[in-house]
């Protein structure tokens, strides 16, 4: 039975102790390291189809499928069950082992799906379908329920800690501090996630009228359009980027990004091939934090969240709108957000006193106090 080797690529074959991946229609050898699995000739092939075609797919999703992928069958090889195809059986026990090994139902589910998605391209039924996960599902999403799971979130980034943050750094000869100034005031005024921010480059530029910067985003997670999305920002932010652009001496480079490193001589390290790195990102907003944040007295959410990371402008201004009693289609519309769960997540504890029975309870006691 032909072997399949399924990372970024696909093999067909094996010589001794070395799998053979396809790439570009070449077959390299490489060391044996991750899942080999056993495979009829049509669900190879389709498989096959399946890598050609991951750019169907964000970065993202491919990562967490191939991270999902080592994880099961590690479990399944270690276990003696089967990893492609999955009995539901099978299934079942790895997502139950999951939830005993304290990964949260959300990690849970994103596991499950994936499972579901690799079976669909292969060609073979998910095991998800069967009662018997779904059985599984419904359980562990109730067990976490009862003992007080709660979905986390970052510690929101408000529109107050951007105008501290712009009263302390915007004076400031640090090129360092005008690039996570210039990056907190564009992550904070268009809801965009980190990834998204990295992407930008210098052509997305560009002026209305009165000045203001304009961004054309490419893409986003959830919007995947030859128009892109338009973003446009706040008096205060474009000079802020504009001054970034202008002291780093990237403006005159359209492909490079937006955000590049700054070295630690202070000068910007100009990029056309690579974005800004995640912990890159992740040490503006640490750094925002170790300036005007430690003071706040933040209870750790899920052991995580006790700091602003990288989703914290997008939570801070999806909060900052909801309190200022923006509806949600229009919230949703600039964090582009697909489903008002998402977002109401995030506002949830905002939301808390606006319902109906607060509304009525208030209303009464103050109509008996004055009757």
């Amino acid at each position: 039975m032909p072997c399949v080797f399924l990372r970024i690529h696909v093999a067909s074959s094996v010589t001794g102790s070395v799998f053979f991946k396809l790439y570009m229609g070449k077959l390299t050898p490489i060391p044996q390291a991750l899942p080999a699995i056993q495979a009829e000739e049509d669900v190879l092939a389709r498989l096959k189809e399946f890598v050609q075609d991951k750019e169907a797919f964000s970065p993202n999703t491919w990562r967490q499928l191939m991270s999902v992928m080592r994880i099961c069958h590690k479990w399944s090889a270690e276990n003696g069950r089967s990893f492609l195809p999955m009995l539901p059986a099978d299934l079942r026990d790895y997502l139950n082992w999951l939830q005993d090994n304290g990964r949260a139902s959300s990690t849970i589910a994103t596991h499950g799906s994936l499972i579901s998605m690799l079976h669909r391209n292969a060609g073979l039924t998910p095991p998800n379908s069967s009662p018997l996960v779904f059985r599984a599902v419904k359980k562990i999403n109730r067990v976490a329920v009862v003992t007080g799971e709660r979905t986390g979130q970052a510690v929101p980034f408000r529109l107050e800690n951007l105008l501290e943050l712009d009263a302390l750094w915007s004076d400031s000869t640090s090129l360092r501090l005008k690039r996570d100034l210039a990056f907190l005031h564009v992550a904070y005024s268009t809801l965009l996630r980190i990834s998204e921010l990295a992407r930008l480059r210098v052509r997305d530029i560009s002026r209305a009228t009165d000045g203001r910067i304009i961004l054309n985003v490419s893409y986003t997670k959830t919007i995947v359009q030859t128009g892109g999305l338009i973003k446009s920002l706040s008096s205060q932010s474009s000079r802020r980027l504009t001054e970034w652009l202008s002291v780093s001496g990237i403006n005159s480079e359209p492909d490079a990004f937006l955000f590049c490193p700054v070295h630690r001589s202070g000068s910007a390290t100009l990029s056309v091939t690579r974005p800004l790195s995640t912990p890159a990102i992740e040490s503006i907003f640490a750094q925002a934090w170790r300036t005007i944040g430690v003071g706040e007295t933040i209870i750790p959410n899920k052991g995580r969240y006790s700091a602003w990371t990288g989703h914290s402008a997008r939570v801070g201004a999806a909060q900052d709108m909801a309190g200022r009693g923006y509806a949600v289609a229009q919230i949703m519309q600039e964090g582009t957000w697909k489903k008002p769960e998402t977002l109401m997540r995030y506002i949830r504890n905002l939301q808390a006193h606006e319902g109906a029975m607060t509304d009525l309870m208030e209303n009464s006691t103050l109509n008996h106090n004055n009757a």
